[in-house]
């Protein structure tokens, strides 16, 4: 267990602005071509924005696709279905946008006839995140100084470095873990930190939580 990284941890914060592609749907097959043309920016909104309101990491029912088809559309079971779909499971959001298309096929090809068409104004519009990753003053090289930084970022930056980190190369992989395991080859707190279910905390609890894994790991260094 090393005592200074090899590469600094940089710490980010983000920033999202909200798009409107002009594509909209009235009914079950146009949300499923307009699924099916989006791209991940777009995915990336209709799943994941709830998730940040709140300082909340709560899937349940997190998703724009579900509520329109329930209270919308009012298509109950398919709503239920949708809903149902466990973004936690996925590491892309070409993964996740698959499996909504799978879903709205599914039930198209078992409910075939006329479908049920929204009145005017009432429209699924489908709406892109842009996301910017910013830079702050946060830079830690050591496991105190980590530690440190994590108890002055803004929960943006928790957010940034925990659950969106998963959704890029190396998928399924959050900053922190991926951290120390490359500069210290710190198999135990990769393995804390990666197992961690950020869902089943709010943001601030999952802050201490890995302030908490850190400094104990910390603390059996100094002892050894």
């Amino acid at each position: 267990m090393g005592t200074t990284a090899l590469e600094s941890f940089k710490f980010c914060t983000r920033l999202t602005l909200t798009e409107v592609t002009g594509r909209k749907a009235s009914n079950i097959g146009e949300l499923l071509e307009g699924i099916k043309a989006a791209d991940d920016a777009v995915i990336y909104h209709h799943t994941h924005r709830f998730i940040k309101q709140s300082h909340h990491l709560v899937p349940e029912g997190a998703n724009d696709f579900a509520y329109w088809v329930t209270n919308t559309v009012q298509a109950d079971r398919l709503g239920e279905e949708l809903t149902s779909i466990d973004i936690v499971r996925y590491n892309s959001l070409a993964d996740i946008r698959n499996a909504f298309v799978k879903m709205l096929e599914r039930h198209i090809e078992e409910n075939p006839g006329p479908m049920r068409t929204v009145a005017p104004g009432r429209e699924f519009h489908f709406m892109r995140a842009i996301r910017f990753s910013l830079p702050t003053e946060c830079s830690a090289k050591d496991y105190a100084s980590f530690i440190e930084c994590l108890k002055n970022v803004s929960v943006s930056s928790l957010y940034l470095h925990v659950f969106e980190a998963r959704l890029r190369p190396p998928y399924g992989v959050d900053d922190f873990s991926h951290w120390f395991k490359t500069n210290f080859n710190d198999e135990k707190v990769e393995q804390e930190l990666s197992r961690l279910d950020p869902y089943s905390y709010t943001l601030e609890s999952l802050r201490q939580r890995i302030i908490r894994i850190i400094e104990r790991r910390l603390t059996e260094a100094r002892n050894v």
